[in-house]
Order: C-alpha cells, then structure tokens, then sequence
C-alpha cells in the first residue's frame, strides 16, 4: 500500500489544514467528472482513503506508529469492547465513517432501429443525475468553512453504553445519532446542496453504440453514474440496448429473414427481382419451378456480429402467389397446361407435418 503521505505530497510535519489543502487540490484534478479513466478513479480512491486517515488525529497517530489507520487492526489500542466486537459481530469498522461516498450506479435504456444495430452509431442524450456541487466543490460546506467536531461523541463518530447480556454488563458501540457517525457536524451547510456535496443537474452524454448489438445488451460507462455523497466517485452508467422492429426485415441472431411474394408464371419461368435489405435494393435470383416457402440465403447482407466485422446472411422466403380470379381465356389455358401434365381434377398429394412452407419457417427460427 501506497504511503499516505507519499499521496498527498506532504511530509509527516504537515498541519491539517496542510492536509485539507492538499487533498482538495488533488480531488479536483482526479475526479471522475473532470477524468473519468478508471485508473485515476483508483488514484482518487486512494487518495481519499489517505486523506480520511490523516485528516482524523486518532487514526493519523496510529499510522504514524506503523498501524493501518482507517483500515482496522487486531485487538491493539482497543481495549475490553473491540474484543467483544469482534466475538459478537461489530469489529471492523470503528471509529468515525468518511462523508465521501461512493456513488450508485444508474441504468437508462435506449432505443436504436435495426439499421443503428447492425452498423453502429452515436447518440448525445440528456438525462438528470446528482453531480458534483460547483457551489463548495463537493465540500458540503459554505463560505470556505469546515465541519467541526461533534460535542456528543467527540469526534469518534460512536458513542459507548452498558448493556446486559448473559456474561454481566458488556461495554458497547453504536453509532453517533448527534452526527450520524461522521463525528464531526456542518454548522455552515452550503446553500445550494444542504450540505450533501452533491446537486442534481441535467447533462448531456455521448454515447458510442458499437455495430452488432441487440436488445438486452448494455453499454457500461465508467463514472458516469451518479456522484456519491460528499462529492464521491461517481458510479457507473449503464445503457441498456432496445431494438425497435423493422418494418419488414425480421431478425435472428446474425441473419435477417424477409419474405417476398412472386406470380406463378415468375415462379414456374424462372426470374430476378430486387429486394431491399440494410445496404440497399439486392439482386435475387428466382429460379425456374421454385416453389411456395423455398429460402434463398443473399451472403453477407445480415446483421454484423458484435466485437467483430463478419456479417450474417439475408434470407429471403420465397411465396408464389396463386391467382384468385382468372378470364376464360386464362382458365382454358391452364386447364391445357394441367392436360399437357398429366394432371386430373381433384388430385391430391397428402404432405408430412415437416414439410411446406409452415415447417420451413418453424425450422428456420427454431420453433
């Protein structure tokens, strides 16, 4: 572990207001709104943990000797309640707990249509969370002033009382109700925030949506969730991905599927047509005598895989359209087709339940 002092730049003479000066210099340059690259969240985490340490002068004495500060220690410098904490459950965390807190996490959703999915995009959105309150720079404090030391418990930031148990009287802590256990109370809170460090404020965020996604799929964005209390890290932002539904291109996986409709002589004869997909109108081959629910897959024209440049394919489900109305000409024409083919009114061709278009499409999305 990094020397405390190391952090703050200071050597071990240095007062608390030396301290308080330091570590407010440092905060302002390493704080997830001015950069929030994770490797400098830990520096800032760092930071405040040897501020918290330093700042108290019970804590700073026990580093001093060599011991862990604000992090606990065994049953040293305790006495008869730490090893009574420690058999029942309360060791651990003794002494007054840091205003700076972490921040909470936040989730919002966003909707891209199919296109934006398979290619990618960026949005800028607005959205209102607590920020870092300009007002006392996250202090919590107004006119440039510190909390004081809390007349209950002294700055400890607990107070002790007997209680009976079935060994006798047992000495315990709970924490201070005066100051909440921070041990120390704002006199002066700042105006804008209350004293929290923290306000609420709309801000505008870029955010990159990388080509592949789908719905369910989220975007993490390092410190860029609510600030903690006391001006705290920031938490993470959290961009959950809803795929809004095509107009006529269905999606599985890394292919689309789109069905198109052809006439009975197009089907029979054999032609090309051009069917619209995410790159623009693409040429398809209908071959001669295709039938209703046949798939022709179009390489390459899918959905791009996420993390990666492959694309899946298009598949293109094939109906022949049969004519509902026919002119007498029409029909003496295809009864003489049907004659040249040896077909007879009223015959039929009894298909297994795995065959036909039906089965075709239930195979195609697993169904």
């Amino acid at each position: 572990m990094a020397d405390f002092y190391d952090l703050l730049g200071l050597d071990r003479t240095a007062t608390a207001d030396d301290i308080k000066k330091a570590y407010r210099k440092i905060a302002r340059e390493l704080h997830p709104d001015v950069n929030p690259d994770p490797e400098v969240q830990n520096k800032f985490k760092e930071v405040t943990a040897a501020y918290d340490t330093l700042s108290d002068p019970q804590k700073r004495q026990q580093y001093d000797m060599g011991g862990q500060g604000g992090f606990g220690g065994g049953f040293g410098g305790g006495g008869f309640s730490d090893i009574m904490d420690a058999f029942f459950g309360g060791g651990g965390n003794r002494g007054p707990r840091p205003r700076m807190r972490q921040g909470q996490d936040a989730l919002i959703r966003l909707e891209v249509d199919l296109n934006e999915a398979c290619f990618g995009t960026e949005r800028d959105i607005t959205l209102e969370s607590a920020v870092v309150c300009q007002k006392c720079e996250g202090q919590g404090t107004a006119n440039n002033t510190a909390p004081s030391m809390c007349p209950v418990c002294k700055g400890r930031g607990e107070t002790q009382f007997v209680q009976k148990s079935f060994l006798g009287q047992v000495m315990t802590s709970r924490p201070c109700n005066n100051c909440s256990g921070y041990g120390s109370v704002i006199t002066d809170p700042c105006r804008e925030c209350g004293g929290d460090g923290r306000v609420r404020a709309r801000q505008t965020i870029n955010i990159k949506v990388p080509a592949g996604v789908e719905t369910g799929n989220r975007i993490q964005m390092a410190g860029r969730g609510e600030v903690g209390q006391g001006g705290g890290p920031a938490g993470d932002l959290y961009v959950e991905i809803v795929e809004a539904e095509h107009e006529f291109l269905l999606r599985d996986g890394d292919n689309l599927h789109v069905a198109i409709e052809v006439s009975f002589a197009a089907a029979a004869l054999g032609t090309s047509v051009q069917v619209e997909c995410l790159d623009g109108p693409v040429k398809v081959e209908i071959k001669a005598g295709t039938q209703s629910g046949t798939t022709i897959p179009v390489k390459g024209k899918g959905m791009t895989r996420l993390r990666t440049t492959h694309r899946g394919d298009l598949i293109v489900h094939v109906d022949v359209a049969t004519p509902n109305k026919l002119s007498r000409d029409q029909e003496k024409l295809l009864k003489e087709f049907a004659s040249s083919r040896g077909e007879k009114d009223g015959d039929v061709k009894i298909k297994g339940h795995r065959e036909g278009l039906f089965a075709k499409f239930r195979d195609a999305f697993g169904r």
